[in-house]
């Protein structure tokens, strides 16, 4: 699956934008989750404090109006005792070093090869994700030159640990994408999410890729009839497979 060894020709300005969403896009689950669960499984007391605020925060995560709200709620658990963008940056460089194998495992080698050939081919690509930045360029190392340009939620100080000053989501994606530098018009979007509804509907060409059953429908009525549908090996998330 490796592809750093490649080499790419140089983007140009005015070359075609390409935006692919990370989670259930590139990678195979949550990587924000899969984070901030392993910083709350460091010491019995965070572990605690995630149970006390689970009845109030766990329940904003599942409604999209919310779910800045209730990420935010536990990435402060998971952080708790820092302060410095820097000190989450550390503690991400950590998690994957200690989980190294399960994160190859999660990357989908069919993505993976797509975002290859778009860059193959000159197009300025560019991951848009909920996460932290640096936890996709982390992740992305593995399989990717370090140059790729990541737009990710934005953190800071917040009440004696680190939260999202500015969650990479929804319509704020194309906001972020916009203010980094990312204003051509978007020739591909290639995204799992209704949450990315706003990106898709902005690019020439929306490809949705790994949909949650339940979202199909909801697809449908707001993208074009031509929008394919695609799985790139989530076994639980619809679309056609991939061979």
């Amino acid at each position: 699956m490796s592809v750093k060894g490649r080499q790419y020709p140089k983007a140009q300005a005015g070359a075609p934008l390409v935006v692919f969403d990370f989670d259930h896009t590139l990678y195979d689950g949550d990587s924000g989750s899969h984070l901030f669960a392993w910083l709350i499984r460091r010491s019995w007391w965070r572990r605690l404090l995630a149970l006390l605020i689970a009845p109030v925060f766990g329940p904003m995560v599942a409604f999209l109006p919310t779910r800045r709200f209730g990420i935010r709620g536990f990435i402060w658990v998971g952080t708790v005792g820092f302060h410095r963008p820097r000190d989450l940056d550390a503690l991400i460089d950590r998690y994957v070093a200690l989980h190294t194998e399960q994160i190859r495992q999660r990357l989908l080698p069919q993505a993976i090869e797509v975002l290859h050939r778009h860059r193959e081919a000159g197009d300025r690509v560019v991951v848009a994700t909920g996460a932290p930045p640096e936890l996709a360029r982390a992740i992305l190392a593995f399989v990717a030159h370090e140059d790729m340009p990541v737009v990710g939620t934005q953190v800071g100080p917040s009440l004696f640990g680190i939260g999202a000053k500015r969650h990479c989501h929804h319509a704020m994606k194309m906001t972020m994408l916009r203010e980094a530098g990312f204003s051509d018009e978007i020739a591909v979007a290639y995204s799992d999410s209704t949450a990315d509804l706003p990106l898709l509907l902005a690019a020439r060409r929306a490809v949705v890729v790994n949909p949650q059953h339940r979202n199909i429908e909801i697809f449908r009525r707001r993208l074009p009839a031509d929008t394919v549908y695609l799985n790139w090996g989530c076994a639980k998330r619809a679309g056609e497979p991939v061979t």
